[in-house]
């Protein structure tokens, strides 16, 4: 999402990434302004330092410290998007949530969730505009790919412990 933002304008972005070679990624491949290692201290902090005037917009698949970070770094008007919240999925107990919430009524923030499966509608015009950077080479991506369908689980598995680097594929 990040690369995206870049090419739709964003003056600055930041990442989080569970390890130093992750991060190198974003900065050194995808181009992000800033990013840091979220293993190695609190997100909020971390994000702080990486955004010392705040953020505008955020787009969440973590929650948890993650979302209380940016809610707390939200500039004045700020929105965030959620599309996934993976730090809370195999809770057993509901997640305490972001302790910050009144936050949003001090920057007039708005959280909206949403699902991709939401705006099918718009498919054609973001192959329009991202095919050709994909084919230029401005949008990179990497692929984790595990061969064979008998690896299934354990391609999930290490995709949940943050094993891949890009998208984990399944070659059968």
């Amino acid at each position: 999402m990040g690369q995206l933002a870049k090419l739709k304008g964003a003056s600055r972005v930041i990442g989080s990434a569970g390890s130093d070679e992750k991060v190198e990624l974003l900065l050194k491949e995808y181009g992000f302004d800033a990013a840091f290692n979220y293993k190695n201290g609190p997100v909020s902090e971390q994000l702080r330092a990486a955004a010392p005037d705040g953020i505008d917009v955020y787009f969440d698949n973590v929650g948890g410290d993650h979302l209380e970070a940016a809610i707390g770094a939200l500039n004045r008007g700020g929105r965030i998007a959620v599309c996934g919240m993976i730090s809370v999925y195999n809770n057993t107990e509901p997640a305490s949530g972001p302790r910050n919430l009144v936050r949003l009524i001090q920057t007039r923030g708005r959280i909206e969730g949403f699902l991709v499966n939401d705006h099918y509608d718009l498919q054609p015009q973001f192959v329009r505009e991202v095919g050709p950077w994909v084919r230029e080479g401005r949008l990179k991506y990497r692929e984790t790919v595990v061969e064979g369908i008998e690896n299934t689980l354990e391609a999930f598995l290490g995709l949940l412990r943050g094993d891949n680097i890009g998208k984990m594929v399944v070659k059968l």
